[in-house]
């Protein structure tokens, strides 16, 4: 499975693709930065990061894109932009019919280092080592691409699969619904008849 992990943001975007292999191997294949610059119109950064996003998709073929959920943030207006950056891209994936995950921030930490509150430095040493890479990847926005794309490697076939396996319990539960409304529709019927005779 190939796996294109993004850490959206309209300065730095950091992509990253991987490749899972057998067990809990991961080799890493091509890890970028999509930059724009803060004084760009807001419309065409979001296209820079879109044609960059399509680039990255067109050329590497991967199978699923995995993106960090946005979180609150102090700053609204960082937020805000993160936002709209992991909309584009989740966008030219949609477009390719490739499918689209988010992964929380805490549980991109948790699934490389361990623990949810692993800061940058860790999150980066334990993706240097996962990958056996020689030097840190850099900046930061690139580690986390990588982490993002490890993490979906990791996690998302068992995430997919109680997911499936929830829509196939809220199904039965609307068709036992169903049943039992019919059932009680049908007793009232045939009450309300004995009743009228």
């Amino acid at each position: 499975m190939r796996v294109m992990g993004v850490d959206p943001g309209l300065t730095r975007c950091g992509i990253a693709l991987v490749e899972a292999g057998t067990g809990r191997r991961v080799t890493a294949l091509d890890v970028d930065v999509v930059r724009t610059p803060a004084d760009m119109e807001l419309a065409e950064r979001l296209l820079a990061i879109h044609v960059g996003a399509v680039h990255w998709i067109d050329t590497h073929g991967p199978d699923v894109v995995a993106i960090e959920r946005v979180f609150a943030q102090r700053q609204v207006s960082t937020a805000m932009g993160t936002a709209q950056a992991a909309g584009v891209i989740a966008l030219a994936a949609a477009q390719r019919g490739i499918p689209v995950r988010f992964h929380t921030p805490s549980e991109v930490k948790a699934a490389v280092t361990g623990s949810g509150r692993a800061d940058k430095a860790q999150v980066t040493a334990m993706v240097t080592r996962i990958l056996g890479m020689q030097t840190p990847p850099k900046p930061a926005d690139a580690a986390d691409a990588l982490a993002l794309a490890i993490c979906h490697c990791w996690r998302g076939p068992v995430n997919d699969r109680m997911e499936e396996a929830a829509k196939r319990a809220r199904e039965a539960q609307n068709r036992h619904r169903a049943r039992l409304k019919a059932a009680q529709e049908e007793a009232r019927a045939v009450l309300g008849g004995e009743a009228a005779s």
